[in-house]
């Protein structure tokens, strides 16, 4: 089983690279933004 991670404010900056890399290293990711618009991840 995947670890899992949450990650706060993800829709820039450094939250939005760690959702991104820790999706890449097979990671269950939940991420919170403010604006869900946003992300086009």
């Amino acid at each position: 089983m995947a670890p899992t991670v949450l990650i706060t404010g993800s829709s820039s900056g450094f939250g939005r690279g760690a959702v991104t890399r820790f999706l890449a290293e097979g990671w269950n990711v939940v991420a919170t933004l403010r604006d869900p618009a946003q992300w086009t991840g």
